[in-house]
Order: structure tokens, then sequence, then C-alpha cells
């Protein structure tokens, strides 16, 4: 019927006197008293439809059963094999949930996020325990999803419990560092703490450069974190010299991805296959767009650096199987080498664009 509000799962109002007495249910998202039941699992309560809503396209479509035999009492669940078997389960969904909450942040919802990010907390916590350094992945994760929300008095109060952790723990290996620092960066930058945010980007940038390598696309990105500041500080050599590294790293590792891909496989009708996984690509995307809109807005109208990023878009593109993106960036990259007299990527960007249009015939 046009005009009706969609909903999503069902759910039915809680009867409070066939409660026991004492027992109070409250909101899966908010923590406040609920007046709503899921009546699938029958284990999963809200105060009202809009947070019901809320959790269903979060998560709670994916988990609604698996959460049965976690949240009901039982004299099996009381012993000791039904203990372990259900601690099993909880890492389970602990993973099912960071794997959703980290899917949606990569595609930009980062409201959607948040349900899967809690209820990996919650899992996370009855697994490890309060304060515990396996618990900063899923705090960096609800960190980043307030983020991209504006909730930074809240990302503040997860990063300083996830610094918390941290400092109980200093053996922690490098990856957790180098997450947390760029995470304290990002809140840094956003609150105007530039130097701040240089300090902690650097330490990211050690961290990751010593479990990923310089050269990774991991590193990479907090280089282009730390230009990003240096822009806004109105350091414009040292952000042009940071962008041009990165290019290049990327033009060099793509270059080498596109030439295995055209010799190995047979078949070309298999070259349209993504060979990126889509968070990978979506970062690396958006890593280069920031650099090539830097170039294309700096002073120096760098056509060399234009068509070198363009160009690594267009291979990325087409790596990722989307033909008339590695076209338009493509022809971008060619328009800009063209500006230049004899400039050495033309003949390789051309290559480019005749193996996308000779596919898409």
């Amino acid at each position: 019927m046009e005009g009706e509000q969609q909903v999503f799962g069902k759910t039915s109002k809680i009867i409070s006197l066939a409660l026991p007495k004492g027992t109070e249910k409250l909101c899966e998202l908010c923590q406040r008293p609920a007046n709503l039941q899921c009546t699938g699992c029958l284990v999963t309560f809200y105060c009202d439809a809009e947070h019901q809503q809320a959790d269903w396209v979060g998560i709670h479509q994916r988990i609604c059963p698996l959460l049965v035999p976690i949240r009901t009492l039982t004299f099996f669940s009381l012993q000791r094999a039904g203990q372990i078997k259900i601690q099993l389960k909880k890492a389970e969904l602990m993973e099912i949930c960071r794997s959703v909450a980290q899917s949606k942040l990569s595609e930009g919802k980062h409201k959607e996020a948040l349900p899967a990010a809690q209820v990996c907390l919650r899992c996370s916590i009855d697994i490890h325990g309060p304060s515990t350094v396996q618990l900063v992945p899923v705090y960096l994760l609800l960190a980043e999803a307030n983020m991209g929300m504006d909730n930074l008095k809240l990302v503040a109060e997860l990063l300083s419990k996830a610094e918390w952790a941290v400092l109980k723990s200093p053996e922690c290996g490098h990856v957790v560092y180098h997450q947390l620092h760029r995470s304290l960066g990002r809140l840094h930058v956003a609150t105007g703490n530039l130097e701040a945010a240089l300090v902690n980007f650097a330490n990211d940038i050690y961290y990751s450069s010593e479990e990923y390598g310089l050269d990774s696309t991991i590193t990479c990105r907090g280089y282009i974190l730390m230009a990003d500041v240096f822009a806004k500080q109105g350091k414009t050599p040292i952000a042009r010299s940071l962008y041009s590294e990165v290019a290049h790293t990327w033009h060099c590792l793509l270059n080498k991805l596109l030439n295995t891909k055209v010799q190995n496989v047979q078949n070309p009708g298999m070259l349209s296959e993504p060979l990126f996984e889509k968070t990978q690509q979506v970062e690396v995307g958006e890593t280069l767009r920031t650099i090539l809109e830097f170039w294309q807005n700096d002073s120096r109208n760098d056509s060399g650096q234009i068509a070198l990023v363009a160009h690594c878009l267009a291979m990325l593109e087409f790596l990722g199987g989307d033909s008339l993106k590695a076209l338009r960036f493509g022809n971008m990259a060619l328009q800009a080498c063209q500006l230049i007299p004899n400039h050495d990527l033309v003949e390789s960007i051309q290559a480019l664009l005749q193996l996308v249009q000779r596919l898409q015939t």
C-alpha cells in the first residue's frame, strides 16, 4: 500500500505482568526499558520500532536465530560443557558481527554498522573479559562508526578505553598499535588538533611499516593521512612529496598486478572478474582519488602527476571489473599525458584503453 511504513522483522509488545518479578528487559541498542520483543528469536528487545528497524537492517536479520541458544538459559547451558559450547557460539557470532560492521563501514554506512559493532563488543567482553586488549579492535570499529556520524565525544571515550587496554598490555602487537594511532590521529584531525594528529600518524606509519612493510597499501594510507594534515597546515611542499611517493608506489604495484593478470589468464573473458576484495578496492580508490583531487587543485597544475594517478585509478577499476570507470580514468590520464611532449606513460595508457575496449565488444 502506498504511504505504508515498511516493517523490518516482526515484533510484539512486551507484557510486563508476564515477566518474573523484578525482571526488566532493555533495548538492544540504547539499553533503555524495552516495550517490544522480536517474535523471531524472543530474546531481543527494543524501546521502540525505530530501534528495532535499525537493528534489523544493521545485523539482526543476519543473526536472529543464532541468538537463541546464547541468550536462552537452560540446564545444559549451566553445565561446563554447555558453557564451553556457548562460548564457541559467541566467538562465531562475534566474527560475523565484526565482518558485517567492517563491510558496512567500507561502504560508508556508519549508522548501519553500529548494531553489529555493539553485538561484537558484548560478545568480546563475554569471551575475553572487560578492559582486555582483545577489545581494542572492537572499540576502534565503534569509534570509526561514530566518527562517521560526528559523535566525537563518544569517539574520544571509546579511544580512551582502547588506550587504557593497550597500556595494560604493552606486549600487544604492531597491528593494534598502528590501528589505535590511526584512529587517534583521525580524531585529532576532526577536533582541529593537527600537531597531535601528525604525531599519531607518524606512529601509525612506524608500526604499520614494521608489520606490513614500507610499500604496503596499509602503510601508504598512513602517508596519505599525514599528507592531508600537512595540506591543511599549508605546508604544500611536504604534502606534494608524500602524495607523489604514494602515487608512485601504487603505480608500480598496479602495473605488476595488471601484467600478471594479462599474462596468466588464458581466456580473455576472465579478465573482467574482480581481482580486489571490495573493501580493499574501496580504500585504495579513496586514497587515489584524494591524491588526484589534490593535484587537480594544486597551483602547479602538474599534468604528469595527474596522468600518473588517473592511470592508477584506471588500472584499479579495470582490475576490479568496472570497465566504464576504467575508460573514464584512462581517458583522463591520456589527456593529461598529451599536454607533455613524449610522456613515457602514453603507450601503456593507450594499451590499457585498447584492452578495455576490446573486452567490451
